[in-house]
């Protein structure tokens, strides 16, 4: 299983707006992607109502994980996408 920590870019966290890109995101790989604090269970990063339960701040890290072998590059697409500010565009 495919794991890569990922750096919250949008300092006011994971809201609505930046929730719905980033799981927006998720949905358009079609790849099954779980996202969580380290310790702790994940949810499905394609919810945005799952991601926005987590409250992730801005500057927290997370862990993503996929159970598709092959997803190693849209792990690191999506870690490249968190470390930006969602908020801003």
């Amino acid at each position: 299983m495919p794991q890569r920590r990922a750096t919250i870019g949008t300092t006011t966290g994971l809201h609505a707006r930046p929730a719905s890109k980033f799981t927006q995101a998720v949905a358009a790989t079609g790849t099954d992607v779980l996202i969580g604090r380290d310790g702790q269970p994940a949810v499905t990063a394609s919810s945005v109502l799952m991601v926005m339960g987590l409250a992730l701040q801005g500057g927290e890290e997370v862990l993503l994980s996929a159970d598709d072998p092959s997803a190693e590059q849209t792990l690191e697409e999506l870690v490249a996408l968190l470390g930006t500010d969602l908020d801003a565009s």
